[in-house]
C-alpha cells in the first residue's frame, strides 16, 4: 500500500511547508512531544517527519546513546529535514528514510516510542487501521505512541462553519485538503493500545487531539 498518493505534491511544497503550516501546527506538536516525553537512550520512530522540527527535539531528548528514525513519503521533505538535522548537529542520532507505509519496514518491538503529528489523519480509514496495527507491532512492550491529529468534534458540539468547509473540501478536493478528522483515541484503543493521555485543543476553530497510548507489557 502507499503511504499517500500525493508524494509529488509534498515534494513541491517541501521548501515552503514551514511558511504554510508550521506556525499553526507548532504549539500542538510541542504539546504532543511533551506528553510523549521520550528519554535519554531510547529508540524512537517518527512517521511523517515533514521538515524535521519534531525530529530535532526527539534527537536531543534521546541524546547520543539514543536513536531517532524518520519515515516520510517525500524525498523533498527528506532533503529539507536533512539540512535542519545537520544544522542542529544531531545527524549522528537521526536516520531519515523515504518509504511507503503501511507496512513499516522494521522488526517487531524495534522502538521505545513512535510519534506522528498531523500524519495519521492522512490515511484512508482502511489504511489507518493497518497503520495503527503496524505501530503496535514495532513498539516494544510497554512502549508508547504519541499522536497529534485533526479530530472530530467532541460530544454534542456542532461542527463550526470552518469544520464543515474543511470536511467538504476533503471529500471533493482530497489533493488539496488531504487529511480528514479522525477519532485517534478510538483508533488506538481498537488495536489494543492503552490510552494514558488525551488532550484536546483547536487550530483556527478546528479540533485537534493530542493522545498518548501505551502498548501492554
Amino acid at each position: 500500500m502507499s503511504f499517500h498518493p500525493n508524494a509529488e505534491f509534498y515534494d513541491r511544497i517541501a521548501s515552503s511547508y514551514d511558511a504554510i503550516a508550521h506556525a499553526s501546527e507548532r504549539e500542538v506538536t510541542e504539546l504532543g512531544l511533551d506528553a510523549l516525553n521520550v528519554s535519554n537512550g531510547e529508540s524512537v520512530l517518527e512517521i511523517g517527519y515533514g521538515t524535521g522540527h519534531a525530529l530535532i527535539r526527539l534527537a536531543k531528548a534521546v541524546g547520543e546513546t539514543g536513536k531517532v528514525t524518520g519515515v516520510d513519503v517525500s524525498e523533498g521533505m527528506r532533503k529539507v529535514a536533512s539540512k535542519l538535522v545537520a544544522d542542529e548537529g544531531v545527524s549522528d542520532q537521526v536516520d531519515l528514510q523515504v518509504s511507503a507505509a503501511p507496512p513499516l519496514n522494521f522488526g517487531d518491538g524495534s522502538f521505545d516510542a513512535v510519534f506522528l503529528s498531523f500524519t495519521l489523519e492522512l490515511f484512508p480509514d482502511d489504511e489507518l487501521k493497518e497503520m495503527v496495527r503496524e505501530i503496535g507491532r514495532v513498539l516494544k512492550p510497554g512502549g508508547q505512541c504519541g499522536i497529534v491529529a485533526m479530530a472530530k468534534p467532541r460530544g454534542e458540539k456542532e461542527d463550526t462553519p470552518l469544520e464543515k468547509v474543511y470536511v467538504w473540501m476533503h471529500r471533493h478536493f482530497p489533493h488539496i485538503v488531504d487529511c480528514h478528522p479522525i477519532d485517534a483515541e478510538k483508533a488506538l484503543s481498537a488495536e489494543g493500545l492503552e490510552i494514558i493521555h488525551a488532550d484536546h485543543r483547536e487550530i483556527w476553530t478546528l479540533p485537534v487531539a493530542i493522545v498518548v497510548a501505551r502498548k501492554p507489557s
